[in-house]
């Protein structure tokens, strides 16, 4: 071999050692069936299903990443679900014109913020993964879903319920999705070993039952049942000034 060719072949060796593995988005869709709610039924509202790939070969640390916004808007927390990864911090801003306390005592990740007023805000640090359910402690009507990943190859779906994970390397991994209103067996069954190779992949569409769910009354953060009547107030009654 003449000495231009060995220096080819090694500038050809050194160039592909230094080339970064392409990564893929993976895309696909989900559907709920057999749903008792209305934004389903009537309005075909796909939204809220956490879609992630957990890797059968080794660990991958999530890398950090910016804090989240739950907000208190209209009585309601915006967004319902919400996906982070293990680590991340959550604020919960408070843009009503009354008090609010998120709080979960469910399996997750306890925690409580407090009553604080209208404009101020609390963070939350989720440091293990799980599904956290949030509620306010006056207003039995809020809640939401945070799902904390091990992962950071997860999406939540959009109403449409379309979903993308962007960034993810070729490999193995488990695809598992996670929808409030359906049960573990339901979810348990849907789990799939997904390859990915190409640099856009597209899933087959995801179908998840809500046959079976049951709507039930949670209680107030000290395990007791919420007044017949909220009175809100711009300084809710026992609020420290």
């Amino acid at each position: 071999m003449t000495s231009a060719l060995r220096t080819c072949f090694s500038v050809v060796a050194v160039t592909c050692a230094v080339l970064p593995v392409a990564a893929t988005t993976v895309r696909g869709s989900v559907s709920l069936v057999a749903s008792l709610d209305p934004m389903v039924r009537k309005h075909k509202d796909f939204s809220g299903v956490v879609v992630w790939l957990e890797p059968l070969s080794g660990t991958v640390d999530p890398p950090p990443s910016r804090p989240a916004q739950m907000l208190q808007k209209d009585k309601t927390f915006k967004p319902h679900v919400l996906a982070i990864p293990v680590g991340g911090r959550v604020s919960f801003p408070n843009l009503d014109p009354i008090f609010h306390n998120a709080f979960s005592n469910f399996n997750g990740q306890i925690f409580d913020v407090g009553l604080y007023k209208p404009g101020q805000s609390k963070t939350v640090a989720f440091k293990r993964p799980g599904i956290v359910r949030v509620f306010c402690n006056i207003h039995p009507q809020m809640s939401a879903v945070i799902a904390v990943m091990d992962t950071p190859y997860f999406a939540v779906s959009d109403k449409t319920g379309s979903y993308k994970i962007e960034n993810v390397p070729p490999g193995d991994y488990q695809l598992h999705v996670f929808h409030e209103r359906a049960s573990a067996e339901i979810l348990d069954a849907l789990a799939r070993r997904v390859v990915v190779q190409i640099a856009e992949l597209e899933l087959p569409p995801i179908q998840i039952s809500e046959s079976g769910y049951l709507p039930v009354e949670h209680k107030n953060k000290y395990d007791k049942d919420y007044p017949p009547v909220i009175e809100d107030q711009p300084a809710y009654p026992g609020a420290k000034k």
